[in-house]
């Protein structure tokens, strides 16, 4: 169902977003490791600086993940509807409904 608040009320795959953010940190650690053994330091670097961008999106994946459903609900709650400082113009009257 299509409300058109959709951008406002979007939820982010939290579970799929932990598991990508696992992939990059062993491909990143991995980068870092190699590219240090084979005394090339500014590709470590440069993976060692992806490597910690990644770790800072797990640990916000994981404080999100665990702060339970108010922050990430189910598919049986509907989500939230925006907060608006202005009040919205009214809806138009849906087809074959009669007009108020």
């Amino acid at each position: 169902m299509r409300t058109g608040s959709e951008p406002v009320t979007a939820r982010s795959a939290l579970r799929m977003r932990f598991w990508l953010s696992v992939w990059g940190v062993l491909w990143t650690s991995a980068g870092t490791a190699l590219f240090a053994l084979a005394d090339h330091p500014g590709w470590a670097a440069l993976c060692g600086a992806l490597l910690l961008v990644v770790l800072v999106d797990l640990v916000i994946v994981v404080r999100h993940l665990r702060q339970g459903p108010h922050f990430q609900p189910g598919r049986d709650i509907p989500p939230y509807e925006p907060v608006h400082d202005r009040p919205l113009p009214p809806r138009p009257p849906e087809s074959g409904a009669p007009p108020p």
